[in-house]
C-alpha cells in the first residue's frame, strides 16, 4: 500500500478540515490521498472482468474517501491510510454490486460449476482440483478459476450494506454483536477455525504459500512477486488463481467438518 508523506501543509489542513470543515484542506487532502484510491482500484480491477471501467471504479472508490474523511475520528488509536482502504475498498465493491457487474452468463457458469464440484467430491469423497472440474464440464481450467474469483469478488458482504432481515433501515454492521470479551465458546470455536487454517495454509506448496503472503500481508501487485520469483506476471497470476480455488474448495470442507 502507498506510504503517504505526511507534511507540514497536510497536518495543517488535517487541523483546518478537523475543525472547520474547510473546503480548500478538503480538496488538498484528496489530493494527498488520491494514490490509496488508485491503489485499490488496481487490487479489485485484477479480480474483474475487463469490460469494466477504471474510471467507474476511481469514482466509487472517490465516494469513499470522501466518506472517510468525512467519518475518520482522529481521536481513535488508527491511521487515517488504514481507515481510508477499508471505506474505498467497501466503496468500490459496493458499486459494483448495485451495478451487477457480474453477467448472467457468469452466474450461470457459476453455478454449472459449483454442481460440477459437489458431484465430483460426493463421486471422489476428497477436494477436486480446477483441471478436474474443467474437464468434467467442457470448460479450460483458467476459465474455471477465472469464474469462480469472479463470482467471490461478487458475493462479498459489505457491513456497511442495508439489512434484509429487518425492517429497519440498518446495516450489517449494527447487526454485528461487538463483545471486547469473548465467551468461552468463542474463544474454542475461533481457536478451531484458526488450527483449520493454518492446516489448510500449510497444504500448499511453498511457492503456493509465498506468493499469498507477499500477495495478501506484504500487498505487493503480481508484476512485484513475478520480479521476485522470476516468473512472468502471467504465470504468477494463474498460481494465484489455482491457489485461490485450492484454498476456498478445502477451507469449505474443513469447516463442514469441524
Amino acid at each position: 500500500m502507498p506510504q503517504i508523506h505526511v507534511s507540514t501543509q497536510l497536518k495543517q489542513d488535517w487541523e483546518l478540515w478537523t475543525e472547520s470543515r474547510d473546503s480548500a484542506s478538503c480538496d488538498r487532502l484528496v489530493q494527498a490521498y488520491l494514490p490509496l484510491v488508485e491503489y485499490h482500484v488496481q487490487r479489485v480491477r485484477a479480480n474483474l472482468p475487463k469490460n469494466i471501467y477504471l474510471d467507474d471504479l476511481r469514482s466509487n472508490g472517490m465516494l469513499g474517501l470522501y466518506d472517510a474523511l468525512e467519518k475518520f475520528d482522529d481521536t481513535r488509536d488508527l491511521k487515517f491510510d488504514t481507515y481510508a482502504s477499508f471505506r474505498i475498498r467497501g466503496a468500490i465493491i459496493d458499486g459494483l454490486r448495485q451495478e451487477d457487474w457480474l453477467p448472467r452468463s457468469v452466474r450461470e457458469k457459476t453455478k454449472k460449476i459449483e454442481k460440477s464440484i459437489e458431484k465430483l467430491e460426493q463421486h471422489f469423497g476428497r477436494t477436486v482440483t480446477a483441471v478436474e472440474v474443467a474437464n468434467d464440464i467442457g470448460l479450460h481450467e483458467d476459465e474455471v478459476l477465472q469464474t469462480m474469483n469472479e463470482s467471490f469478488l461478487a458475493n462479498q458482504l459489505s457491513i456497511d450494506e442495508a439489512s434484509k432481515d429487518n425492517e429497519k433501515d440498518e446495516t450489517y454492521r449494527l447487526n454485528i454483536i461487538d463483545d471486547k470479551t469473548p465467551t468461552p465458546e468463542n474463544s474454542l470455536e475461533k481457536k478451531v477455525q484458526l488450527e483449520e487454517i493454518v492446516k489448510v495454509i500449510h497444504s500448499l506448496t511453498e511457492k503456493e504459500q509465498l506468493i499469498i503472503s507477499l500477495f495478501y500481508f506484504e500487498e505487493l501487485t503480481l508484476t512485484e512477486i513475478g520480479e521476485i520469483l522470476d516468473l512472468s506476471t502471467s504465470r504468477i497470476s494463474q498460481i494465484h488463481s489455482r491457489t485461490l480455488f485450492k484454498l476456498q474448495q478445502r477451507l469449505t470442507n474443513s469447516f463442514i467438518n469441524v
